[in-house]
């Protein structure tokens, strides 16, 4: 679905200095797969995420979308019918003053008929578990909730990719639950390839592979066992391995025999008990 090619991105900053984002990134991403991005502050993940539906465009290299290549201008509406984003601040993605009406706005800007956006929004809504709140004020709502709508006006849009950046920062815990649950109910049952970029290791948990970035480099990636298990090399990349998988690799070392991919707490506590 997407394939980065030796991507690149190179801004310049305040000081009018040039500053590498990305180096040189290889990543290929299958239609149907929920991938999730972690990484330090600094480490390119955002940067790396806009690149997916031609936010940003490559210095060099190629991000290769459904077969197009973004930094061909003509593919950009195409592109971004197939990549759906949100991001961090749900308020800065609702523009209307009635939920449904919100949903409704990307279908109405991109041209699709009257009698059909009815049927997508009501859709939208059901996917993300908010029917109830169609006609209600979004601002009246949770973070959590108001997330979810934003999650809603992308999905009218029938992408077949949504890149969530970082879309549970803002939320309490409670809100996070309720996106992550979301955002994997409609990788399973959808279909939608996800690419979901956190610092929160227990939502990186849900996805089918994690990759680990750092200072515009790929470290490693795998499977989440083979990516938490590997407790000393986040660290050094500035990431906190779950605390189930810390407690083994403690264990591990005092001389106590624990299989190596323990990362959940349920994990743990069968081996332990065992």
């Amino acid at each position: 679905m997407i394939s980065v090619k030796e991507l690149k991105h190179i801004y310049t900053d305040a000081d009018g200095h040039e500053v590498s984002a990305l180096n040189g990134i290889n990543l290929d991403i299958p239609a149907g797969e929920f991938i999730a991005i972690i990484g330090a502050n600094g480490g390119g993940k955002s940067t790396l995420a806009r690149h997916l539906n031609a936010l940003l465009l490559p210095t060099s290299g190629k991000c290769i979308v459904d077969g197009l290549d973004t930094a061909e201008e003509k593919n950009l509406w195409d592109i971004r019918q197939h990549v759906g984003m949100v991001f961090q601040n749900p308020d800065n993605q609702i523009v209307a003053a009635i939920v449904e009406e919100d949903v409704a706005f990307g279908p109405e800007n991109v041209g699709v008929p009257g009698p059909e956006i009815k049927g997508r929004v009501d859709r939208a809504l059901a996917a993300v578990g908010m029917s109830e709140y169609a006609k209600h004020a979004p601002h009246l709502l949770s973070g959590g909730q108001k997330q979810r709508i934003a999650i809603a006006g992308v999905l009218a849009l029938e992408p077949r990719v949504i890149v969530l950046d970082e879309p549970t920062a803002m939320l309490d815990p409670q809100g996070r639950k309720e996106i992550v649950r979301t955002v994997k109910q409609l990788n399973k049952e959808k279909g939608i390839t996800i690419v979901y970029i956190t610092h929160y290791m227990t939502e990186a948990l849900e996805a089918d592979r994690v990759v680990v970035m750092e200072k515009g480099n790929i470290r490693f990636s795998g499977t989440p066992h083979e990516v938490f298990s590997r407790v000393d090399e986040l660290e050094k990349a500035g990431l906190e391995a779950p605390l189930a998988a810390k407690i083994a690799s403690e264990l591990r070392k005092s001389g106590i025999k624990l299989p190596k991919e323990i990362i959940t707490d349920e994990e743990l506590a069968e081996v332990l008990c065992r």
